[in-house]
């Protein structure tokens, strides 16, 4: 890169600004399911699951996206009424200690913006704008962030490259070779990103489970132990 060519750092979200954390995910469905109906918790939670990772292999194989209300709707779930906002409650009090933002990050993003380089966010997740930015605003950095994209809102999800030119305009980016994306997963995040001319951070500390990873790995510019590492690095970059 040469010398003021870091317009923007866009950050993958799981795994990367809030640290790797390994989930039951049955049980996240279980919580859900207990308060929805008690009687046939196992079933539902079981269903749910299922059609959870249907959507998710959706994404994988197809860069398709989907949303927790597609999937509730898939399985008969009704999502108006009180009985789903309560089932909804627990599940998302089952996510809460996995979602904490990486204690190097409100430095970061404070350091980024005041270089005059832009901040973005770009995720694939079934959730909604209004929950993740009421985790970032919890956690004291929405205000910090100049543009996200979550899939649950475009068709795609990574490593399709129509995700990421996504996350560039939203950040005001016209050029990706101006831009630096910064993840923990080799196919999603790096591949992705560098297919697009991107510069690519890898943050190499999520146990990705086999199943999930892709048919290639993207060869990163740089790896990062920690995300307080970032800022020099662009420095580096930047001059």
């Amino acid at each position: 890169m040469t010398s003021g060519s870091v317009d923007a750092v866009v950050f993958d979200w799981g795994g990367t600004l809030t640290p790797w954390h390994p989930i039951d995910l049955r049980e996240q469905w279980q919580r859900y399911a207990e308060v929805y109906d008690a009687e046939h918790a196992d079933e539902l939670s079981a269903r749910i699951l299922s059609a959870e990772d249907e959507a998710w292999r959706a994404g994988r194989e197809h860069q398709r996206s989907a949303t927790l209300d597609e999937i509730f709707r898939g399985v008969g779930v009704h999502t108006e009424g009180a009985r789903h906002r309560r089932a909804l409650a627990a599940y998302h009090a089952f996510w809460e200690p996995h979602t904490f933002t990486d204690p190097d990050v409100p430095e970061l993003l404070a350091g980024l913006r005041g270089r005059g380089i832009k901040v973005g966010v770009l995720s694939n997740t079934l959730w909604t704008r209004d929950y993740h930015e009421d985790v970032f605003r919890r956690d004291g950095v929405l205000d910090l962030i100049d543009g996200a994209v979550y899939s649950s809102e475009i068709p795609w999800t990574k490593p399709h490259p129509e995700a990421f030119r996504a996350a560039l305009a939203s950040v005001g980016v016209d050029d990706p070779a101006r831009a630096v994306f910064v993840g923990d997963r080799p196919f999603d995040d790096i591949h992705g990103a560098k297919q697009v001319g991107m510069r690519a951070v890898l943050v190499p500390h999520s146990a990705i489970p086999e199943s999930q990873k892709g048919h290639v790995e993207g060869d990163p510019d740089a790896v990062v132990q920690r995300l307080a590492d970032l800022l020099a690095l662009v420095d580096d970059w930047r001059s």
